[in-house]
Parts: C-alpha cells; structure tokens; sequence
C-alpha cells in the first residue's frame, strides 16, 4: 500500500526554496510587462533550465534529476505560489514522458539530454482540434505514410508555444476512423522537429492570458519515419497514459495560485484600515478567505495523494483526475476572495491580481474541463452510466 506523508522531505523543501529563490529575481513587474507585451518569459524559463528544474522527470542516465512526480509538482506549484506562471514551461514536464515511457532508445538517446540541458525544448503539444474538441478520437488531421516518410494534412487549435519550442509532440489520424475496429485505434504520435517542418504554418491567436496560443495549419508536412513514436495506430492510448501526470501537474500550477491569492488577500486585508480597523477582522472579508484556504488545503492533498500513487506506479486515474477538479475550482474561489478583499484595487494592473485572476481561470476549462472530470468520476468511480 502506498505511504502518503503528510510533511515534506528536507530535500523537497529545499527544492522549493531554489524555486522560490530563482522566482524572486522575477517580481510581479517582470510578468506585468510580458502580459502587456504577450511574450514569452525567455529568462525565466532559461534559468529555471539552467537550474536543472525542468529535466527534474528525466532519468539520469539522460541528463536530467530522475525525481518523481510530486517533486515536479513542487517545482510548479512554487511558480504560482511567487507570483509567476507556471504554465510557461510545465508542458515539457508532461510531454517528455510520452518520449521516456514509448520512444524507442535511439529517440530517448537523441532528444532527452538535450532537452535536460536546454538545447532543445519540448513545449507543444498538438492534440486539440477546431471540430473535435474533446472527443479526440474524432480528429481530423492525417499522416500517411509515403516511402521513409508520413505526410500530415490538416489543422489545430489552441496549442500552446509553438514559437518557443524546438520540438513538438503530435497526434494524428493515420488509418481513417472508418477503417478501425475501436474508434481510438488508428492514431499515432510524432515527435516534429519545428526547426525543420515545411508545410507548417503558424498563426498566433490573441486569448484572455498570455499562454502563447497559436493555430497550427499542416500543409503536406513531412515527418520522417524515425519521428513515430513507438507503433503506428497505439497513439491514443500513448497520449492517455500521460494524462494522470498532466492533470496532477495541473492541479499543482493551481494550487500555486490558491497559494498566491490567499497571502495576497491575507496581506493586504491585514493591513487595509477602513472604519476604523483592519477589513480582515469582517467576517465578510475573513471567512471568504478562511473558505479559500481550506479548498487550498483540500485540494494539496489530493494532489499529494495522486502523486504518491503515481510515483509508486499504482493506478491514480480518480485521484488525478479529483485533484483537478479540486485544484482548479480552490483556485477560482481563492481568486474571488481576493479580489473581493482588494476592491477596486484588484482590477488594477499594479497589484497582479487581475493578471493571476485570469491565468487562473484557465484550468476550470484546460486541459480538461470541469464537465468532463464530473462524467469521469460519475461513470468510472461511481458506476453511473456514461453520459457522453
């Protein structure tokens, strides 16, 4: 049975006090002002893998710290917790397990310690569609086979730093859904080299936050054979498999911002005298941010159990996919409270909070939305009929 600790290794907070200590030499201006500009946190994510904190999932055998999942999950959380957003380079941590646990070891020999030491960067992940959403197993983009080569045609939606991404992860369609016993058969992952793709367009699109969204249009794209990841037609269960470490590494950028909003809200409601007092000592100002921070708690140790079960390799499906849920929601309600506590200052610019308020809200909907994590636990925890 797994062990669940319910404190933290002095390793693990020592892992967290680097992280804070490399956020600290980027305050609230420096992602004020790439809000403001949409760009990409170049300097932040070169010394975050300078650090050695975005190979921490790579075995050391290919460059990397070879620490488990909770120990990545520290590494986000942290992020949001000081103020940054985590959502500029957690996407390498989740990928680069596709690589590790299917790739064949000439891939896993070519990619991984580039990617550990920051020669290369694994950040996209091309899976979304305009016209399939979540149903995945409904995506339209094909790759067929031609000699050494798979040609890919066709679009997608809301994949995120292409840009600033050497390499990316792809899912395709190569045996049509008409032609496969199982309607997640017949779908294989790629790993493209961006540098090289030819047939590529890329069209930034301007969202609520500053994730680096792009559309993708795939024109006659050539992938070379050497680029499928493990067998032709397993994809989908590949991208699944990878899922549980997403949602918990998901669950952890939030829980960061719970963090965040709740010290902010506690900070200034102590400080704020209005009346005559601090607003901190109303109730309506004070239980909002009592309720927050005990979602805050909740949700951090689910999260922590799904990590423990992950990392001792023992099913976490539910728990993954619970600490979502949890996380994002304990975010969106921390974030309330926040704002609410701030009053008119928290629309403003200067205070941070309108810009984490919005990074937020994201994870209600990405990488999976709340809906879909209900009719997970309703129909796979519970035994209730599939309602999709």
């Amino acid at each position: 049975m797994t062990t669940l600790n319910l404190s933290l290794t002095a390793e693990q907070r020592a892992l967290k006090a680097g992280v804070a200590g490399v956020c600290a030499r980027y305050p609230g201006e420096y992602w004020r002002e790439l809000d403001q500009k949409r760009e990409y946190p170049e300097a932040f994510v070169d010394e975050l893998t300078r650090a050695g904190y975005l190979a921490a999932l790579i075995p050391p055998e290919y460059g990397g710290a070879g620490l488990g999942l909770l120990e990545a999950a520290l590494i986000l959380e942290e992020i949001n917790r000081s103020g940054g957003n985590a959502g500029a380079c957690h996407a390498q941590m989740y990928i680069m397990g596709t690589l590790l646990r299917h790739g064949s070891e000439a891939q896993k020999q070519a990619y991984l310690p580039k990617i550990a030491g920051g020669e290369l960067r694994l950040q996209a992940f091309a899976v979304t569609e305009p016209n399939a959403g979540s149903d995945t197993t409904k995506l339209q983009t094909t790759a067929v086979r031609r000699g050494d080569r798979y040609v890919v045609n066709g679009q997608k939606i809301f994949i995120s730093r292409v840009l600033q991404s050497d390499l990316m992860l792809l899912l395709a369609r190569t045996t049509p859904l008409a032609d496969v016993a199982r309607k997640t058969d017949g779908l294989s992952v790629f790993l493209v080299d961006i540098r090289q793709a030819r047939g590529l367009e890329v069209r930034p699109l301007r969202v609520m936050m500053n994730h680096s969204t792009n559309a993708l249009f795939f024109d006659n794209m050539e992938v070379p054979a050497a680029g499928l990841i493990g067998e032709e037609g397993k994809g989908f269960s590949y991208i699944l498999d990878g899922m549980n470490a997403e949602r918990i590494l998901v669950a952890s950028d939030s829980i960061g911002d719970g963090k965040w909003f709740v010290e902010k809200a506690v900070g200034y409601s102590n400080q704020r005298v209005v009346f005559g007092r601090p607003i901190g000592a109303n109730q309506g100002v004070q239980f909002a941010i009592a309720r927050a921070h005990m979602a805050v708690e909740a949700a951090e140790l689910m999260r922590n159990k799904a990590a423990a079960l992950f990392d001792a390799s023992e099913p976490c499906g539910p728990e993954a996919n619970i600490a979502k849920y949890l996380a994002a929601e304990a975010a969106w309600e921390a974030g309330n409270a926040c704002i609410d506590c701030h009053g008119g200052y928290g629309y403003a610019e200067e205070y941070d909070v309108e810009r984490k308020f919005r990074e937020a809200r994201l994870y209600k909907t990405a990488p999976i939305s709340q809906n879909l994590v209900l009719a997970y636990v309703g129909e796979h925890v519970l035994g209730l009929p599939r309602s999709y």
